[in-house]
């Protein structure tokens, strides 16, 4: 028998026994947009990264960025606003640092 059919078998009794019935995004369209915009030798990368909730470093620290100076701007006890103003100070320099890392990366 060849893998073709043992592996159409397989799948034919995983269906038979409900095993894809509860898979994410059953049903749903599939939009392959951002696939084919995708340039043809950083397809399978960037889709691996996709399905994996893959997010760059800066843009993470980007994020803590943005709640930091949230915070800050809604605190009212300076002690806390001073370790706050602290801590977004951090996160500003390791991103510059980040990204002139990957500046002379290139």
């Amino acid at each position: 028998m060849s893998f073709h059919k043992i592996v159409e078998e397989l799948i034919q009794e995983a269906i038979a026994k409900g095993e894809f019935d509860d898979l994410k995004g059953r049903g749903e369209k599939i939009d392959l947009t951002s696939y084919f915009n995708t340039p043809s030798e950083f397809r399978v990368g960037h889709s691996l990264l996709k399905a994996n909730k893959f997010v760059p470093e800066e843009v993470e620290i980007l994020k803590d960025v943005g709640i930091l100076r949230k915070k800050i701007k809604e605190c009212e006890d300076k002690k806390l606003k001073v370790k706050l103003e602290k801590e977004l100070s951090e996160k500003e320099l390791n991103l510059t640092i980040l990204i002139e890392r990957n500046k002379r990366r290139r």
